[in-house]
């Protein structure tokens, strides 16, 4: 019989310690989008995981490379946890009130580039390990690890890397890379998430760039071609072109709408943190927007390049543009579809020179709401927070994770230590201590109750 005092006490007595391992990890830049530090964080990933008594290697993709690592356990029940070790870009380095490579400590919140998305969830989960180690000897059930290093640019090796390792990966459930309570502090149950279809579009009209007062009424404007070809994929009514884009879109069920309508609003959060003063079509708050932000699929311009964009004046007629634009997918919707629904639409509307690059992306997945697992944990957090998680029935964002669900035939629950004001993807990223303490507890209830199901 687990005695949840000596964990807990253990927990807290080794803080320091996993904090102070936890700046380690975040001071090596492992920045998948720039290549850098890459196998550096991997290694170091090994040796901590080789620390606690587990079997751990690297493994080779033709991207980033994957850590892999196991342990047995009392039970040989089986928790696959997965997580991710590359970090987002930590531009614009300006706004950072410390070194975003340089952890830091203050105000009960540890800041850094990756605290956390994800290297705070890594230790978090170590944290819980680490109890268990020091109070029984072993731990509750056996331990799967499998962190990426390619999770921010799109997961783009892992879905082949899973189908290949099936038999590596086999286990009864799969723990998520994050986790956090919302504005109200209430732990938060994300059952699915939204695929993405990310893109590259780009457009040459020249060898090179032009002089705009010669050039600018006999040659074609790559920016303006770019911009026409943009603005078919979207109307005012901000619904999406593409031929046959909502022909899979399956609506929220009651269950999903009772589900989202015990959410927060979160419309003064929005108004209050981004200075918006309202909200696309119309829409005021309430359920309304909960199911917009998450039951209707997307197509949103994320970056526009052409031309010269630097201080001053440079009259030129730009020879390439290119954008980079994400439509984020909503359930039974597929990215390769979206590829051929794209192409299809620029092609009919006349813009067969806009070239299309592949950047990323997967399919939606959603864990059954009633899956054993998924209820477990959402009902082991009372004792930690005081009460249940919320279920939210899925969420806005993206991950790979439907070929853990599809492939590997896993539940997946998520449980972190997150919060709204992490920052994550932003400068000053951190994370609250206390939620540190709070998640490494509830990931230790979360390994105990798999192993007695």
């Amino acid at each position: 019989m687990t005695s949840w005092n000596a964990i807990d006490e253990a927990i807290g007595r080794h803080l320091e310690g996993s904090l102070e391992e936890l700046g380690r990890l975040c001071a090596v830049p492992s920045v998948s989008a720039q290549g850098t530090a890459m196998r550096e964080c991997a290694e170091l990933l090994v040796n901590m995981l080789q620390a606690r008594g587990f079997e751990s290697r690297i493994i080779a993709t033709d991207g980033h490379p994957i850590v892999y690592a196991e342990r047995s356990g009392r039970s040989d029940r089986t928790v696959l946890l997965y997580n991710h070790y590359d970090v987002q870009p930590a531009e614009p380095l300006d706004l950072w009130e410390s070194p975003p490579f340089e952890p830091s400590r203050r105000d009960g919140q540890m800041f850094a580039r990756g605290v956390s998305d994800d290297k705070g969830h890594i230790e978090c989960r170590l944290a819980a390990i680490d109890s268990f180690l020091e109070v029984e000897g072993e731990l509750p059930c056996a331990i799967k690890f499998v962190i990426e290093g390619e999770e921010e640019i799109g997961s783009v090796h892992l879905p082949d890397f899973i189908r290949d390792h099936t038999d590596l990966l086999a286990a009864d459930a799969c723990l998520w890379e994050f986790g956090a309570v919302n504005v109200e502090g209430v732990p938060v149950q994300y059952a699915g998430m939204r695929g993405i279809c990310y893109v590259e579009l780009s457009v040459e009209t020249a060898s090179r760039d032009s002089h705009s007062g010669e050039t600018g009424s006999i040659f074609q404007n790559a920016a303006w071609r770019l911009i026409w070809a943009l603005r078919s994929l979207k109307g005012t009514d901000e619904l999406i072109r593409l031929p046959g884009f909502y022909d899979r879109v399956i609506p929220p069920s009651e269950r999903d709408l009772e589900l989202l309508s015990a959410l927060p609003d979160p419309a003064d959060y929005h108004h209050e943190h981004y200075g918006i003063e309202g909200y696309l079509k119309g829409i005021e708050g309430g359920l309304d927007l909960r199911r917009e932000m998450v039951f209707v699929p997307t197509c949103t311009i994320c970056g526009l390049t052409a031309g010269y964009q630097g201080e001053g004046s440079k009259t030129v007629l730009p020879a390439r543009a290119s954008a980079k634009v994400d439509f984020r997918l909503v359930p039974d919707q597929r990215p390769d579809e979206v590829l051929v629904q794209l192409r299809a639409h620029l092609d009919q509307g006349g813009f067969t020179d806009v070239e299309i690059e592949w950047m990323g992306g997967g399919p939606p997945g959603r864990t059954d709401l009633d899956d054993p697992f998924l209820q477990m944990v959402v009902a082991s957090a009372e004792e930690i927070y005081g009460t249940p998680q919320i279920i939210e029935p899925i969420t806005g964002g993206s991950g790979p994770n439907h070929t853990f669900l599809h492939d590997l035939g896993l539940p997946v629950a998520t449980a972190g230590i997150g919060y709204p004001g992490a920052k994550a993807h932003a400068p000053n990223e951190n994370i609250v201590i206390d939620h540190f303490v709070k998640g490494a507890q509830h990931t230790a209830r979360i390994l105990t109750g798999l192993a007695e199901m």
